[in-house]
């Protein structure tokens, strides 16, 4: 599965950048972001059909 990773404002909570990881890497980065204080909206990667 693949996760969508807002990245948001500090001040009014507007995304400011967006990466989509598989779900493996959240964990990485929510840790990475708690260290820092950062912001970030975690919601499932849109899946297009092939």
């Amino acid at each position: 599965m693949r996760f969508e990773i807002l990245r948001l404002d500090d001040v009014n909570g507007t995304p400011v950048d967006s990466t989509v990881v598989d779900a493996a890497s959240v964990n990485r980065i929510v840790q990475q972001a708690a260290a820092i204080g950062q912001r970030l909206w975690i919601r499932p990667a849109d899946v297009t059909a092939s």
